[in-house]
C-alpha cells in the first residue's frame, strides 16, 4: 500500500464523513458560541437549534460554511489517515510496543500534524456558520436585512473570508485558536485510532480483520468518534469561543486559559458540554461513513495490487 493511496483514501473518507455531518456542526457551533461578544442565549438544546434554522434559514442554513470543510477536511483526512499509516508501518518495523499502543501514538501523531491545517479551516468555517448571528439575532432574508436592523453578509466565502481575517486581524490572525486545537486534537486521535482498531480486533472474533463487513467497520468507525469527542470535548468549545471572541464586540478572552476560566464563572461547568448532543450525534454516522469509505477504498486497491 503506497503513502499516496492512503491519503487518497482519506481524502474520499474526509468527503463522505463532511457531507453526512456538517449540519450536526452548524448546530454545534451555534450552541457552543451563545453568550460570546454579547450574543444572546438563544437555543435551548440541539432540536430547538436545528427547528430554528430551518425555520429561519431553510435547510441550507444547516450547510453553511461547508465550502471551507469540504475541500479542507478533505485534506485533513488525507493528512489524517496518511501520517497514521506512515506511523503505524514505522513503529510496526521497530517492534517496540504492542499493537495498539502503536495505534495510539500514530493517531496521537497525525493529530499533531492536521493541526496547522485544521484549526485555520475551522476558524473560516466557523466564522461563515456564525454569519448574522450578532448581539440580537437578526432576520435572514435579504429583503428583511434593513428593516430589522440587521447587516448584510460580511463574508462571502472561504477565500474572502480568509483575506478579511488577515485584513482585519493580521498575518497571524488565521492561527487563532492553533494552540487549543493541538491540544483538542492530539488526545483525540489518540483515542480515535485506538478506539477502532480495538473494536475491529473485538468484532473480529479471532478472524481477520479484512473480513469484517460494513456493519462492524460503521460500528467501530462510529463509537471511536464518540469516543474522541468525549475525552476532549471541553476544548472545543474553548476553540469555538476563541476563534469568535472580538468578531462582535470587544475582546473577552487573552488565551486559553483565561477563555476557562471566564467561561466558567460566568456560566458554569456546563459550558464546556454545551453542544454535546449534537456532537455525538454527528460523531457516529460522520465516524461510520468517514472509516468505511476508507477501510473500503484500501481494501480495493489491495485487491488490485
Amino acid at each position: 500500500m503506497s503513502i499516496l493511496q492512503e491519503f487518497v483514501a482519506g481524502w474520499w473518507g474526509g468527503v463522505s464523513g463532511l457531507i453526512v455531518g456538517h449540519p450536526f456542526d452548524t448546530v454545534k457551533s451555534r450552541l457552543q458560541t451563545q453568550g460570546v461578544g454579547g450574543r444572546a442565549i438563544r437555543y435551548h438544546g440541539t432540536i430547538h437549534c436545528f427547528a430554528d434554522i430551518i425555520k429561519t434559514e431553510g435547510v441550507h442554513g444547516l450547510y453553511k460554511g461547508m465550502a471551507s470543510p469540504l475541500l479542507g477536511m478533505a485534506a485533513i483526512n488525507a493528512t489524517i489517515f496518511g501520517v497514521y499509516g506512515i506511523s503505524m508501518r514505522h513503529l510496526e518495523n521497530l517492534s517496540l510496543f504492542p499493537f495498539l499502543t502503536n495505534s495510539a501514538i500514530s493517531g496521537a501523531s497525525a493529530g499533531v500534524v492536521q493541526c496547522f491545517i485544521c484549526s485555520p479551516l475551522e476558524l473560516i468555517k466557523l466564522r461563515m456558520q456564525m454569519q448574522g448571528i450578532g448581539k440580537e439575532h437578526t432576520i435572514r432574508k435579504k429583503k428583511d436585512v434593513k428593516s430589522a436592523g440587521g447587516r448584510s453578509p460580511q463574508y462571502r466565502g472561504p477565500l474572502q473570508t480568509a483575506l478579511h481575517i488577515v485584513r482585519t486581524e493580521g498575518p497571524l490572525g488565521l492561527s487563532n485558536g492553533l494552540t487549543v486545537t493541538f491540544w483538542r486534537e492530539t488526545p483525540a486521535f489518540a483515542v480515535y485510532f485506538y478506539t477502532y482498531d480495538y473494536l475491529c480486533l473485538k468484532l473480529a472474533r479471532g478472524e481477520p480483520v479484512t473480513d469484517l463487513g460494513p456493519m462492524e467497520l460503521c460500528l467501530a468507525g462510529g463509537f471511536s468518534g464518540i469516543n474522541a469527542w468525549l475525552v476532549t470535548y471541553p476544548f472545543d468549545v474553548i476553540k469555538s469561543r476563541i476563534q469568535v471572541d472580538g468578531v462582535d464586540g470587544p475582546q473577552q478572552y487573552t488565551g486559553m486559559v483565561d477563555c476557562f476560566r471566564k467561561s466558567y464563572r460566568a456560566e458554569g461547568y456546563k459550558v464546556f458540554f454545551r453542544g454535546l448532543n449534537s456532537t455525538l450525534i454527528r460523531a457516529f454516522p460522520t465516524n461510520a461513513a468517514t472509516f468505511s469509505t476508507v477501510t473500503y477504498i484500501l481494501r480495493f486497491w489491495r485487491r488490485e495490487s
